[in-house]
């Protein structure tokens, strides 16, 4: 009879470690995010490490599909520059600013490319508008050296 009580402890003691994986997974993530983020992280990983052209059709099927996504247009952004591709970079900058008007990297990256295409003038402006938003920023600091580095 004990053996009997023993077995069944033991398929009762299963039967609830079974049940409760599931139920303590439940609400730790709805994978909504996980799925947009993994895309947008493989992506920049290749920006990270200078590989552009892998990255550029990750993060174009990446805008497609979901168009409101200023991050993702912004690092679009940088890598059409860093590519030479320098319409497709300032669309996708105004891309960006047309959803975040005040994202910080946009700002940053776009007076970057002003500085490429001789608008100095607008680069500033860009300058001043992140000075506005975060003070002495990281992106603010950046857009000053590379205004300091092009003589302006």
């Amino acid at each position: 009879m004990i053996q009997f009580y023993s077995a069944l402890m033991i398929i009762g003691l299963a039967f609830f470690t079974l049940m409760a994986g599931p139920s303590m997974a439940v609400g730790t993530s709805d994978g909504s995010s996980e799925t947009a983020a993994a895309p947008y992280d493989e992506a920049k990983a290749m920006v990270d490490e200078g590989s552009y052209a892998a990255a550029l059709p990750k993060l174009v099927g990446l805008v497609q599909n979901d168009p409101g996504n200023a991050d993702a247009w912004n690092l679009l952004g940088f890598t059409y520059r860093k590519l030479g591709q320098l319409e497709d970079s300032d669309a996708a900058y105004l891309k960006v600013l047309a959803i975040n008007p005040d994202h910080l990297g946009a700002l940053e990256y776009q007076g970057e490319l002003f500085i490429t295409q001789g608008k100095i003038d607008a680069a500033k402006a860009n300058l001043v508008k992140l000075q506005g938003l975060c003070g002495n920023c990281e992106e603010a600091e950046d857009l000053e050296k590379a205004l300091k580095a092009a003589g302006a």
